[in-house]
């Protein structure tokens, strides 16, 4: 089969299905998944197909978000060197802000029980992650939990974080860029992202490379309002110049 040919199909399965699995369709055409990459890449660039995690969406669907067991699988040795790096930002005996996201619960998972902090996190996993850590005072905030990512939304998460001022806020997005900021699926969580944004000093953004040029529905910052992006070394050096002089930090991990 050819790459026109090949292509036709992948286009042709992700609107049937929603979205398509770089696995899934290497398998099915029995090509590397290397192959598979260029074949969306080609695709994304025609503006026939959206990038996302692990595979693609049909152009247009910028509200899809993947749930929480796919989140937590995908680039998950990109996130491990990621979440060990941030450690660094971890402010002594200060407090911190955790977003939801699962880069960010494999840092938290990585603080030592030890550790002198006061946490504030809207997110389940990441709160029952640090909840037996006898240094850390953690403080969890409330809301409507939303099921896909077990994070507190609404007018009471809204409320706390107008409430706080906090030394550092590590926070998690679905897409980032120098264009388009800070973008995620949902409004809601859109919301009390830029709440956790605006009440901290310093901020952190975690985010797989993957992301990088990623583009979702809901913006909920400017790229400029992160102080330091920590990624993972699939970001090129040309991306992160442009990054770093749009005013960011940019650690390759």
């Amino acid at each position: 089969m050819y790459a026109p040919e090949r292509q036709q199909e992948i286009l042709r399965l992700a609107r049937d299905g929603g979205r398509v699995d770089v696995v899934s369709l290497a398998e099915e055409f029995q090509v590397t998944a290397e192959t598979i990459r260029r074949d969306l890449k080609a695709l994304d660039r025609a503006g026939l197909l959206r990038r996302v995690h692990g595979g693609a969406i049909p152009a247009g669907r910028l509200d899809f978000e993947p749930d929480l067991a796919e989140r937590e699988s995908t680039a998950a040795d990109e996130k491990d060197r990621i979440a060990k790096a941030a450690l660094a930002e971890l402010p002594v005996e200060g407090t911190m802000i955790l977003d939801a996201g699962s880069t960010v619960a494999r840092m938290a998972a990585a603080i030592p029980p030890e550790t002198s902090l006061t946490v504030v996190t809207h997110s389940l996993p990441i709160a029952a992650r640090l909840a037996d850590h006898p240094g850390i005072q953690l403080h969890l905030v409330g809301g409507r939990v939303r099921h896909r990512t077990r994070a507190a939304v609404d007018a009471w998460a809204l409320r706390a974080y107008g409430e706080i001022r906090a030394d550092v806020a590590v926070v998690a997005a679905n897409g980032f860029s120098v264009e388009h900021g800070l973008t995620t699926p949902d409004l809601a969580e859109a919301a009390v992202k830029r709440a956790a944004l605006t009440a901290a000093r310093r901020v952190v953004l975690l985010a797989d490379s993957s992301k990088y040029a990623q583009e979702h529905f809901a913006r909920f910052g400017a790229l400029s309002d992160v102080d330091l992006l920590i990624t993972d070394n699939g970001l090129t050096p040309e991306d992160a110049g442009d990054i770093e002089r749009a005013g960011t930090e940019v650690v390759r991990a």
